[in-house]
C-alpha cells in the first residue's frame, strides 16, 4: 500500500476508518461511521446556504457494502446491481493532492484555492456576491466572513479558503461521517459525503489524498471516478429514499 498523504489542514480519522472503492462494484465502508441524508437547504433568496439532516441509515455490517453505479434497488446499499447495469466503473481520478491541480486566487487578507475538478454542484459558492468576488474584497470583515463560511461549505473540498497572515487555511471541524446529499432544489440527489479524514483508497491498495472533505460519486455517471464531478444533475439521479430532512414532513 501506498504512503498515506493528508492534505494541509485536515486531520486523518482513527485507524478505524477507511473506505475501498472496489474495483467493478460498490464502495465498502470500515468503521461504522455515521450515515444519514444531508440536504442542500437554501436562504431566503433561494441560494443553497446550509445542510439539514435527514434519515440515518446503518453501518453495522463490516463492511458496509453501498452502490456506486446508481442502478441498486436497495440503496444506499449495494444490491449486486453492477453486475448487470451499463455503466463504466473505471476510477479515473488522479492520485495527486487537491492543490497539485488547484488555482488560487488572491486578495487583500485570503486567497481561495479552487480545483474544478472536484466541484459537485452544490451551488454554496454562489451566495451574496459569489465567494470568488468575496475574496477580492476580504479586508471587509462581512465579506471575509461569508467568503470563508462559503469555501467551507463546498463539500467536495474543491474550494478552501487561506488566512493571508498566517499562511493556514481555514476548515470545517468534521467528525468521522458520512452523508447522502439530496438537491431538492434539483430534484436530485448527490454524492457520498465524506467527512473527518476518512481515508480513501482503491481496491488495489492505491491511497487518495485523505481530505477533511470529499465527495464520492454513487450515480455512476461521473468522469472523476471515485469522485463525484457533478454529473448526477445530468443524469438526474434520484436514490428514491426519504424525499425531506427530519422535522419538514
Amino acid at each position: 500500500m501506498e504512503k498515506e498523504k493528508v492534505q494541509r489542514g485536515s486531520r486523518r480519522a482513527d485507524s478505524g476508518f477507511r473506505i475501498t472503492v472496489s474495483s467493478k462494484g460498490p464502495v465498502l465502508i470500515f468503521g461504522r461511521p455515521p450515515l444519514a441524508q444531508q440536504f442542500i437547504m437554501p436562504n431566503d433568496r433561494g441560494e443553497s446556504w446550509e445542510f439539514a439532516e435527514g434519515e440515518h441509515y446503518s453501518t453495522d455490517d463490516q463492511p458496509t457494502a453501498l452502490c456506486r453505479c446508481g442502478a441498486s434497488k436497495k440503496k444506499p446499499y449495494c444490491d449486486g446491481s453492477h453486475m448487470r447495469a451499463e455503466w463504466d466503473p473505471r476510477l479515473t481520478a488522479s492520485s495527486e493532492g487537491l492543490l497539485e491541480g488547484a488555482e488560487t486566487f488572491g486578495g487583500p487578507e485570503l486567497k481561495l484555492t479552487d480545483n474544478e475538478n472536484f466541484c459537485v454542484f452544490a451551488r454554496f459558492c454562489d451566495a451574496g456576491g459569489r465567494v470568488w468576488n468575496l475574496v477580492g474584497i476580504s479586508d471587509d470583515a462581512d465579506a471575509k466572513t461569508l467568503a470563508v463560511r462559503e469555501a467551507n461549505m463546498c463539500p467536495g473540498g474543491r474550494l478552501s479558503a487561506w488566512e493571508n497572515r498566517t499562511g493556514e487555511p481555514y476548515e470545517p471541524d468534521y467528525a468521522p461521517s458520512l452523508g447522502l446529499i439530496e438537491d431538492p432544489a434539483l430534484g436530485v440527489s448527490g454524492g457520498l459525503w465524506v467527512r473527518g479524514g476518512i481515508p480513501v483508497q482503491t481496491q488495489e491498495g492505491m491511497a487518495y489524498e485523505i481530505r477533511n472533505r470529499v465527495v464520492l460519486c454513487r450515480c455512476g455517471a461521473s468522469k472523476n471516478k471515485p469522485f463525484c464531478d457533478g454529473s448526477h444533475a445530468a443524469v438526474k439521479f434520484r436514490d428514491g429514499l426519504a424525499s425531506e430532512p427530519n422535522g419538514k414532513r
